[in-house]
């Protein structure tokens, strides 16, 4: 978790600590098809269960001590209502259970619902979240060191745009983790 393509990804975007996907994400590939299930199909396990393995991985490499707090990107309450839960919340979970780190999920939200940015360039998939998210609770992250988790990043807008708020609302430090990196 290092470095790799995630952070150089967000270079000079975000002040980033640590960033990483846990998996590689192809068009048609079992990945897709995995996250499609936990997405559309009802299927939060495999969020959960995606954060534990992942967790053991970041655990092997020295970093269950790197983070105080696991904060998701939020989705917005009507795609939480239609959905029933977050995805990235439940990668969360996982996580959080496996490095034993609280996670929460009301911390950061997103106040306005946005189309999806799937099929968006890389400057509308920016357009699309720049002034969607906001911090609830700031003082729960002052001074905290953040790893902040989504399902997949694409171009980062997204973690971009969320991340800045975090950082913006005085946490320590900012790491990512993503369950997957589009190709």
């Amino acid at each position: 978790m290092m470095d790799n393509p995630v952070k150089d990804r967000l270079f000079g975007r975000l002040p980033i600590t640590y960033a990483g996907a846990f998996l590689k994400l192809k068009k048609g590939g079992v990945v897709q098809k995995m996250l499609h299930q936990l997405k559309y199909k009802h299927h939060p396990e495999i969020g959960i269960k995606l954060g534990k393995v992942f967790g053991n991985e970041l655990k092997q490499k020295g970093l269950s001590e790197a983070f105080d707090l696991i904060i998701p990107v939020p989705l917005h309450s009507s795609r939480i209502r239609k959905r029933g839960y977050n995805q990235s919340a439940k990668f969360a979970e996982g996580l959080g259970y496996v490095l034993n780190i609280p996670w929460d999920e009301s911390i950061s939200v997103r106040k306005t619902s946005t189309k999806t940015q799937t099929n968006k360039s890389k400057l509308e998939r920016w357009e699309n979240v720049k002034e969607v998210f906001a911090i609830t609770q700031s003082d729960q992250i002052l001074g905290k060191r953040i790893l902040l988790v989504d399902d997949v990043i694409t171009t980062g807008a997204t973690l971009e745009a969320c991340g800045m708020h975090l950082v913006n609302s005085g946490c320590a430090e900012l790491s990512v983790a993503c369950i997957a990196e589009a190709q």
